[in-house]
């Protein structure tokens, strides 16, 4: 179960070092491979191994009105793997489509991280915590 937020910066040739909290565990659920793809609302998702097969597992299964998900998802996924200090690389198209240069945020989401731009995470965030709490929450107790 991976959460938490993490600021950190991609090395000149796109390279993201895995905080070290999270390190034993990638190495423990996947010997360290992931897989990176493209998230719908303008981040990436990194999952281990064995996360993005069961996600890529589900998505395979959906029917053809989702073909362009599918492709989302499924034809812009990366396998990568952790070198020996514990840094994957982020492909540049990658880069490109979640718009990451240099700072950025990961985001433990249970079984996966999302990588965004720092900037973009941010505004996104404040924009999300001045709207109304969703529906969904309205019977949540904190």
């Amino acid at each position: 179960m991976f959460q938490g937020a993490s600021s950190l910066s991609l090395d000149a040739k796109g390279r993201l070092s895995v905080p070290t909290r999270h390190r034993d565990a990638l190495v423990a659920a996947a010997a360290g491979s992931l897989t990176i793809t493209k998230h719908p609302d303008g981040c990436l998702m990194v999952f281990p191994r064995p996360a993005w097969e069961d996600f890529s597992a589900r998505i395979a299964q959906l029917p053809m009105q989702a073909q362009w998900w599918k492709r989302i998802f499924l034809g812009n996924a990366m396998d990568v793997d952790m070198d020996g200090t514990g840094r994957v690389l982020v492909s540049p198209e990658l880069r490109a489509a979640a718009g990451l240069v240099k700072d950025v945020v990961l985001l433990g989401m249970g079984a996966h991280f999302e990588l965004w731009d720092k900037a973009t995470y941010e505004a996104k965030e404040a924009a999300a915590m001045q709207a109304p709490m969703p529906d969904v929450f309205k019977d949540f107790s904190f």
